[in-house]
């Protein structure tokens, strides 16, 4: 192997940073948008004064913007307001809060960057018709400015600033490395942001001076984009001029005329050591930026402030002024007062000042995370997770006092930011983070909802389901809030706003990482007789995740194994169907209806079902004829089965009409000879046929006598263009969608249309489209009876990256116009490209958008989200004609869709293969399969798409091969279930299995285990894991300390604790266990089995399954081997022991099992990690490897190593044994029985903290990979013969890579075939692996010439595309060393991150680009399937 690929399969998911801001749209649009009636149908007279008011006592609700990792995303809290009387029924599940009975996060925007984001702020000027940017801050010195655009529905980066490279190499002053990364922080009010660079350099970015908004006077009702904060220029300043040496926190303060920024800084430093006579070491300075001078002279400043502060808060107006938050107290500073309050007996004070308050409770509120949900109350999230709220008691404009108390316990945090008025979110890196409502003051007929509420959290009713909440993200109540008393209620702002405010989880997004280590096991509903791409499905991924409280057992599996309920064999299958059918009787709410029909159409006849019993023989349906398709029309009343040569109408089964297409011939010639329909779509009353002839036409159903009418639409008589796909959307609800896209929308849409929809609740207002793609890749829609049309696309083939109506804009440089001089090879194969398959949907919820797809006859499925932009104002001929002169074609830019645009969204399928213009339709659309929504994609590659938030989750379906056909079930035996059928003949009825969650990169299943998880290790024969979890618990100091001491040492400090409060001191230890965990086949469940427990101070460092020949009986036996070690501080000499475990079933029939010890013995050191090798055992204890053989009561040692420092990971193949060193990168050993001897092969000569290692190997060839601290991968490889390696000591590189974050396991998985390369390598293996951050990837071998292939394709892209915040993804990709000394490696790893961007080319770029590298598309996209079957596991 000497090329290899790098591919994320599972995006970083654990939450760096979270920040609140007006980014899609300013405070006045949120403003006049929320304060508009509420547009939900239903009689307005029920909705009573409070409902109506509650959109303005929520007030505009901010965007929030997501960091993790290098993945940027932008949500909107989008909430519901509770209705009138209409749905008391619901709404007593759900708590309701300021007349809010649920919230969610929706997705605006996200993107993946090439390169970690280390700080984020959001620049905002905090006036009302601006708005707001994110800053965004990266390694080592960049920053870039994003806004949102609403032309392209997305962020576009507005200015960029860099201080690297040899112009700012003075700013380093020779330093290489640096503690921490960038840090950015804005200006409450816009005029500029500061970030801090290289330790000790404060830039200062200074803003523009925010223009005019672009709306003209005379047009105030249109809501037009509205400008955003911007950039201008920068300057630096040096801090060491400012005789500052240490910087730990600065931020901006309110009140000021300039803008005033407060530096914390410590002048000389202090040590652990040294606290009790040096402490008070930090200071604050506050300067005024003057930015015209450049000037920043000290305005005042406070000294002698603790050791441990850590984080500035700046207090909101009317206070203004600054908190100093420390590990141990709190500080308030302003310009004329100061205060503090001290949360713990550790808090030290200067000598001669004023005695400070202390609070009634304990907490350390170092590594705290803070935001102000008022402007004198605080919100903390400490380090376990509790939320305190700190109010700041004031008079006029002076500081009284600060007030501390508990209120709820949450998750672990890193980030906290307030939404608005009336929610926050809480980020996590360690947990699910959450979005939570807060109110000031509850009317008491809500309490006793949130008494349960708080107790165990749902969604709102309709999204139970869908948000399978963990117990362990709850907020549970630490003391109920009403027993904490206040004394003083006579100041000003009295505590009872604090006291009283209550809260409610409204939301969570989901979070696996950090996953510190995975195993590799089956499935409960795993087939044993599945072979090749099919057996992937069979195993899942198991890793431990979280911590502390918030650990969880996190299963993940790339690919859906739908719950099997029952099987019929039905071969040559086409297509299935299922259809309602309401008599006039029994009136059912239409959610929940069953589906009375099921027909299935074969090859040349037909079959219909009822309730699974096949009644074939007493229906009306076209028995003898294959169906093309089958639905309902006129509101579920009717049946309609349209086959090749006609169509029936049936009431339940008895026919009522019957067409034929042969008298309705083509009526233009003279002879009527039959015409077959070749593909039907369905919208209530219409029907729209596609002809084999490539003509369409319209089957028009009408109410009056349920009956249906042909109708050959007139506007294509005329063009002798072939279509080559069309179908119907509806667009339906209390308000239709593409209605705001027309040219008057903004007058039409809103208040007046809720009026409309009065006279009874039913009456939905729906439009009906018709989109048609022609062979020439053109697409138009057009109204629906009239064929009149309303958009048009000139090429919508290629996949450009907007699309916007052709006639209503002049032609501009977003839509790209194609050269004239176009090479005639390119031309063909643009010709050979055509959409065989058109859908547009618009899912549940009141503000999602349609989205439109389109299936090429390659596999590519382009998809694209609607949204409406009106810039239309820039042209001048396109205004909106004047009431006399109203000639046709002013009538016609009238009517036209002129606001509507839709953007392409990236969407991983990968079902490259051709398919021919007459297949079976691919695409399903869902509205409710086990309570989600979405699209099912038929084919050789079956695919689920779910619309979770308005993002696609796009989840394989392996198990069964390609799949022909698809339909939703939903009856009695089968809930919410679906149907499919599979190549083989197969028919399945099947539910989604409800355990996972799918909202995620891959379906998830979350198990709490309310401690840290470690280790865990999978045992094959009983289908076991065995996992290391550490819990923490709460022991008294004295106890803790007189354990770890020596014995006399142990009376002195017992003789010393004479005084009463030192007695009350505890101290949280962690307890390790080894658990063994069962996935209970049936139910899904995960069942503890049997619990190991380690002794007091002992933690449990590795768990293995381990083979071991017994030496006596000459068998083998598999044990399970845990290696310790005892952790007593400094003083106490390291010890650890090696336990070996077996497993032993019990006499009774039932599959339990006993667990019993059979060895254990202390050695000198910490058993880091254990192995087996050929029937030994392999043990890392302290700085020496031991090879033990086993006497089946014994281990006595063969042969050892002796590692440098600490021995990480190992690793085995055959009789080869790869470690890796905490500090002195890898070691690579061989094993020889006949001198029974370990002998060094070679190492790696450089200094390297490795965090992961694994052998990657490739046919016969061996390859070394680790992973270090500084988020790098390393390829090594072993080359005795070659020069440079030193007579092989030294290991050679063979190809490194930045992964951007700290890999911690790294798992071998065989590659399997894929059919297009038959390469003679059948044992490849790929690796693996998972990070810190919640993310999944794989390194793979790649043979050369698709290796040279795509890396000539990635170099070209790194121009090619332009990249989000203008970030180069080689910079990002090359080997970090952190300032030590690295000889770089050859660039030999090719990098799928980037290389994924081609896809999202328009067809034009793809074909230039591929001609340039010289090779084809097809051959790119065929490299890329083909990697992606190879490595599609799980």
């Amino acid at each position: 192997m000497s090329y290899a690929a790098y591919k994320m399969m599972h995006w970083p998911t654990g939450i760096d940073y979270c920040a609140a801001g007006f980014i899609t749209h300013s405070p006045a649009e949120a403003a006049a948008f929320s304060s508009l009636p509420p547009t939900i149908s239903g009689p307005e007279v029920d909705v009573d004064s409070s409902a109506a008011r509650a959109p303005q006592r929520v007030g505009p609700t901010p965007n929030l913007v997501v960091v993790a990792a290098n993945v940027l995303e932008v949500y909107a809290v989008r909430t519901d307001a509770v209705m009138g009387a209409q749905d008391g029924g619901t709404s007593s599940l759900a708590a309701v809060l300021d007349g809010i009975s649920g919230a969610r996060l929706e997705l605006v925007c996200y993107y993946r960057l090439h390169g970690n984001i280390e700080s984020m702020a959001v620049l905002s000027d905090g006036t009302e018709n601006t708005r707001d940017s994110i800053a965004l801050a990266f390694k080592d010195a960049k920053v870039a400015c994003l806004e949102f655009d609403d032309s392209i529905n997305g962020l576009r980066t507005s200015s960029m600033h860099c201080f690297e490279g040899p112009d700012w190499l003075h700013l380093k002053r020779g330093r290489e490395s640096f503690a921490f990364g960038p840090v950015i922080k804005a200006d409450p009010q816009g005029r500029c942001g500061a970030a801090l660079f290289y330790g000790l350099q404060m830039i200062i970015l200074k803003a523009a001076q925010v223009g005019q908004s672009f709306v003209g006077e005379d047009e105030p009702t249109r809501m037009l984009s509205s400008a955003a904060v911007r950039i201008d220029s920068s300057y630096v300043i040096d801090l060491r001029h400012l005789e500052m040496n240490h910087i730990k926190d600065f931020t901006f303060v309110h009140g000021y005329i300039e803008p005033v920024l407060v530096i914390l800084h410590e002048q000389e430093p202090t040590w652990a050591g040294r606290i009790s006579s040096k402490n008070q070491t930090c200071m604050i300075s506050a300067f005024s930026i003057s930015m015209s001078l450049k000037q920043h002279p000290m305005i005042w400043s406070s000294a002698k402030l603790p050791h441990d502060a850590y984080q500035l808060l700046a207090v909101p107006p009317p206070i203004s002024g600054i908190l100093v938050i420390c590990a141990n107290s709190i500080h308030y500073h302003s310009q004329s007062t100061s205060c503090s309050l001290a949360l713990n007996s550790f808090s030290s004070q200067p000598d001669g000042s004023p005695e400070t308050l202390k609070t009634s409770f304990h907490v350390e509120l170092d590594a705290a995370k803070a935001t102000w949900l008022s402007h004198d109350i605080v919100m903390f999230s400490s380090k376990n997770g509790e939320i305190l709220l700190l109010t700041v008691v004031y008079d006029g404009r002076s500081v009284q006092r600060l007030d501390l108390m508990k209120s709820k316990a949450s998750i672990l945090s890193s980030g906290a930011t307030t939404l608005g008025s009336s929610f926050f979110f809480l980020g996590s890196h360690l947990a699910d983070s959450l979005l939570v409502q807060f109110s000031f003051g509850v009317p008491t007929s809500v309490l006793p909802d949130l008494a349960d509420e708080s107790a165990d959290i749902e969604g709102d009713p309709p999204f139970a389901k869908r948000l399978k909440r963990i117990p362990s993200d709850v907020l549970q109540d630490v003391n109920s809030v009403e027993e904490l008393s206040f004394h003083s209620n006579s100041v000003p702002n009295s505590l009872d706003s604090a006291q009283k405010i209550s809260f409610v989880v409204r939301d969570a997004l989901i979070n696996v990482g950090p996953l510190k280590d995975f195993a590799y096991g089956l499935r409960t509903n795993s087939d044993p007789n599945a072979a090749g791409i099919a057996k992937q499905s069979n195993y899942e991924l198991v890793c431990c995740s979280g911590h502390g409280k918030n650990g969880t057992l996190s299963a993940l599996q790339q690919s859906i194994r739908p719950d099997l309920i029952t099987e019929v064999e039905l071969p040559s299958c086409t297509g299935i169907w299922t259809v309602y059918y309401k008599s006039s009787r029994g009136i059912i709410t239409e959610d929940n209806e069953y589906h009375a029909y099921l027909i299935i159409s074969l090859e040349s006849r037909t079959m219909t079902g009822d309730d699974l019993g096949e009644v074939t023989e007493t229906v009306d349906y076209n028995v003898q004829a294959s169906t093309i398709a089958a639905g309902n029309l006129f509101g579920r009343r009717r049946v309609i089965q349209v086959y090749a040569k006609g169509a029936r109408v049936l009431d339940g089964s008895f026919m009522t009409q019957e067409l034929n297409f042969t008298m309705h011939g083509s009526e233009s010639s003279l002879t009527s000879e039959p015409l077959a329909a070749a593909s039907a779509s369905i919208a209530d009353p219409y029907v729209l046929l596609k002809m084999v002839d490539g003509t369409v036409r319209l089957l028009v159903g009408d109410h009056s006598n349920c009956t249906i009418s042909v109708n050959a639409p007139t506007v294509f008589a005329s063009s002798s263009e072939r279509i080559s796909s069309c179908t119907l959307h509806h667009d339906r609800g209390p308000e239709p969608w593409l209605r705001k896209a027309r040219t008057d929308a903004w007058l039409s849409t809103g208040i007046g249309e809720a009026t409309d929809g009065n006279d009874g609740f039913s009456h939905d207002q729906s439009d009906i489209y018709c989109i048609i793609c022609f062979e020439s890749g053109k697409l138009e829609i057009f109204e629906v009876p009239s064929f009149k049309c309303v958009f048009s696309v000139e090429d919508f083939v290629s996949g450009s990256a907007i699309l916007s109506d052709d006639l209503s804009h002049t032609k501009d440089a977003v839509i790209g116009v194609p050269d004239a001089t176009t090479v005639s090879v390119k031309k063909e194969e643009t010709n050979n490209i055509k959409i065989v398959e058109l859908a547009m949907h618009r899912w549940s919820g009141q503000f999602s958008r349609p989205f439109l797809f389109g299936l090429l006859n390659d596999g590519t499925l382009l998809c694209y989200h609607a949204y409406c932009y009106d810039g239309s104002e820039s042209n001048a001929q396109c205004a909106p004609s004047s009431p006399n002169g109203s000639s046709d074609i002013d009538n016609a830019s009238d009517s036209r869709l002129r606001s509507l645009r839709f953007h392409r969204v990236s969407i991983d399928v990968s079902a490259r293969d051709d398919i021919s213009s007459f297949t079976r339709p691919r695409i399903t659309i869902f509205n409710n399969v086990g309570g989600y929504e979405g699209l099912f994609l038929g084919g050789p590659r079956p695919t689920w798409v779910f619309v979770c938030r308005q993002r696609f989750r796009v989840h394989p379906q392996l198990c069964d091969g390609p799949i022909v056909a698809f339909t939703v079930l939903h009856n009695v035996n089968c809930c919410h279930g679906l149907i499919y059928v599979t190549s083989q003949g197969f028919l399945k009825i099947c539910q989604l299995p409800s355990a996972y969650n799918y909202d995620n990169y891959w379906p998830v299943q979350k198990v709490p285990l309310h401690g840290t998880p470690h280790q865990v290790t999978y045992y094959a024969e009983q289908s076991l894991y065995s996992l290391i979890v550490s819990v923490p618990v709460v022991r008294p100091l004295t106890q803790v300390l007189s354990s770890m001491a020596d014995q006399e040492l142990g009376l002195h400090i017992e003789s010393d604790f004479t005084v009463g409060d030192d007695l009350q001191k505890v101290y949280t230890v962690d307890e390790f266990e080894v658990r063994i965990m069962e996935l209970e086949k049936p139910s899904g469940r995960w069942e503890t089995r049997f619990t190991i427990p380690m002794q007091p101070f002992e933690n449990a460092l590795t768990v293995r399954i381990v083979t071991l020949q017994n030496t006596t009986t000459k068998e083998n036996e598999t044990l399970m081997a845990i290696g310790t070690a005892y952790v007593q501080g400094e003083d106490v000499a390291a010890r650890g022991r090696v336990l070996l475990f077996s497993f032993s079933k019990t006499e009774n029939s039932q599959n339990l099992f006993q667990v019993t010890e059979v060895y254990s013995k202390e050695s000198k050191g910490a058993v880091s990690a254990v192995a087996s090798l050929q029937g030994h055992l392999l043990i890392a204890s302290g700085p020496k490897i031991t090879l033990n053989k086993w006497t089946g009561s014994e281990l006595t040692a063969v042969a050892f190593y002796d590692a440098p420092l600490h021995v990480v990971s190992l690793n085995i193949v055959k009789n080869f044994i790869l470690f890796g060193d905490i500090h002195k990168s890898i070691y690579f050993l061989s094993w020889k029985e006949q001198g029974s001897q370990l002998s060094l092969l070679a190492k790696d000569f450089g200094s390297l903290e490795s965090f992961a290692t694994e052998f990657l190997i490739d046919g016969s060839t061996l390859s070394l990979v680790v992973s270090d601290s500084d988020k790098n991968l390393q390829i090594f490889y072993y080359a005795p013969k070659m020069v440079e390696s030193w007579k092989g000591q030294k290991l050679l590189s063979r190809a490194e890579f930045h992964v951007g974050a700290h890999v911690s396991k790294l798992l071998r998985i065989q590659m399997l075939p894929t059919q297009g390369l038959v390469s003679e390598k059948t044992n490849r293996f790929a690796l693996v692996f998972g990070t810190l951050d919640g993310g999944i990837g794989c390194i793979a071998p790649v043979d050369e010439l698709t290796f040279r292939r795509l890396q000539s394709l990635q170099r070209k892209l790194v121009d090619a595309v332009p990249h989000v915040c203008g970030l180069n993804p080689r910079s990002f990709r090359h080997f970090k060393s952190n300032g030590k000394a690295h000889r770089p490696g050859p660039d030999n790893i090719i990098d799928f991150e980037l290389l994924s961007h081609y896809e999202m080319l328009s067809l034009g770029e793809q074909l230039d680009i591929a001609q340039q590298i010289g090779t084809t598309r097809s051959q790119i996209l065929s490299n890329f399937s083909d990697f992606l079957l190879s490595t599609s596991f799980l």
